[in-house]
C-alpha cells in the first residue's frame, strides 16, 4: 500500500475509535458535550494516535487495547487547541477549514469544552483497566503516567504557560526550544512511548522512542512556523502569520527561514538513526516521521 493510501486509512481507523469514546450528546450538559465533539470532529491528521497504534504493533501489540490511550491522545490535543485559538491566546477565528471553537460556542463554553476534553481524555485512558489483566495492568499504569507527565506541568502545558507569557519579548534560542520542546514535542513523545509501553517494549526501547518523538517535535514546530510565513490560508485551513501578529520569538523569527529548514533536516535525520537502532522496524511509522518534517500542512 502506497504511503499515502496507508495514511487515510490509519486516519479512518482513528475516526472510529475516536467514535467509539467520544461523549453522547444529551442531558442538560449537552451543549458543551457538542462544543467537546465540535473540534474533535473537525479533523485533522490524527498524527498522535496513529504513531501510538504503530509503536503498539511494532513492539508486537496485536488488539485493541491502545484504543482509550489512542482517542485520549487526540482528546488532550484538541483541547489544547481549543484554549491556543481563544482571544486571550492566539485569537483565531478559523482552525482546519471552520470557525474555531469560541467563535462557534462562546468563549465561555470554549473554555469548558478545553477543560472537559482534559478531563475526559484521562477518564478515557482509565478504561484500559477494564480489559487489562497480568502484565498488562501494570502496563496500563505505566502508560497513564506517562501521558499525566507529558500533558501537564513538566510537559505540554509547561509549555504553553511559557508561550503565553513570553509573548512579545525577545527570547533566547534555548528559551524557545525549551516552549517547542515542552508545547509540541511532549506529546509526539508521549504517543510514541505508550504504544510501545503497551505493548511490552523494555525501558531502553522507551527510552530511544522518548528521545526520537522529541527532535521529531521540534522538526515539526519548526516547519509549522515555516508554514506560517510561507503557506495559505487555504492551504493550512487556518490564518496565516499569527506569529507575526502575536509577536512570537520562533526559531524561525531568530534565524530565518534557510536555517530553519535546515535544522529541521538535521533533527529529522538525528531522530531516523535513532530510531532505526531499535531492533524492531515499523516502515509505515519511519516513513510517517520523515513526513511530517516535509508536509506543506
Amino acid at each position: 500500500m502506497e504511503f499515502q493510501d496507508e495514511l487515510k486509512a490509519r486516519m479512518q481507523h482513528v475516526n472510529a475509535v475516536l467514535a467509539d469514546y467520544l461523549p453522547k450528546e444529551s442531558g442538560f450538559q449537552k451543549t458543551l458535550l457538542s462544543a467537546m465533539n465540535y473540534s474533535v470532529e473537525a479533523g485533522g491528521k490524527r498524527i498522535r494516535p496513529i504513531m501510538m497504534e504503530c509503536t503498539y504493533q511494532m513492539f508486537g501489540g496485536t488488539d485493541s487495547k491502545a484504543g482509550p490511550f489512542m482517542a485520549a491522545m487526540e482528546m488532550i490535543h484538541n483541547s489544547s487547541l481549543i484554549h491556543d485559538d481563544l482571544p486571550a491566546l492566539d485569537n483565531d477565528d478559523m482552525r482546519r477549514g471552520r470557525k474555531t471553537t469560541h467563535k462557534e460556542y462562546g468563549e465561555a463554553m470554549a473554555i469548558l469544552a478545553g477543560d472537559a476534553l482534559l478531563n475526559y481524555a484521562y477518564e478515557t485512558a482509565c478504561r484500559a483497566f477494564e480489559t487489562a489483566s497480568g502484565k498488562q495492568l501494570e502496563r496500563t499504569a505505566k502508560a497513564l503516567q506517562i501521558l499525566s507527565a507529558k500533558s501537564g506541568i513538566h510537559g505540554m502545558l509547561g509549555g504553553q504557560s511559557c508561550d503565553v507569557e513570553c509573548e512579545g519579548r525577545a527570547l533566547t534560542e534555548r528559551m524557545v526550544e525549551f516552549i517547542n520542546g515542552h508545547k509540541t514535542a511532549a506529546l509526539i513523545e508521549a504517543s510514541l512511548m505508550i504504544g510501545a509501553v503497551l505493548a511490552g517494549a523494555g525501558d531502553e526501547e522507551v527510552g530511544i522512542l522518548e528521545s526520537v518523538g522529541h527532535k521529531i517535535g521540534l522538526a515539526f514546530q519548526i516547519r509549522d512556523d515555516i508554514l506560517d510565513l510561507t503557506g495559505s490560508e487555504l492551504e493550512l485551513g487556518k490564518p496565516i502569520g499569527s506569529d507575526v501578529r502575536n509577536k512570537k520569538t520562533t526559531f524561525v523569527s531568530l534565524f530565518g527561514v534557510p536555517a530553519g529548514k535546515a535544522r529541521v533536516e538535521r533533527l529529522s535525520s538525528q531522530a531516523l538513526e535513532e530510531f532505526d537502532r531499535l531492533g524492531v522496524r515499523h516502515e509505515f511509522l519511519r516513513m510517517l516521521l520523515e513526513e511530517l518534517a516535509t508536509r506543506r500542512r
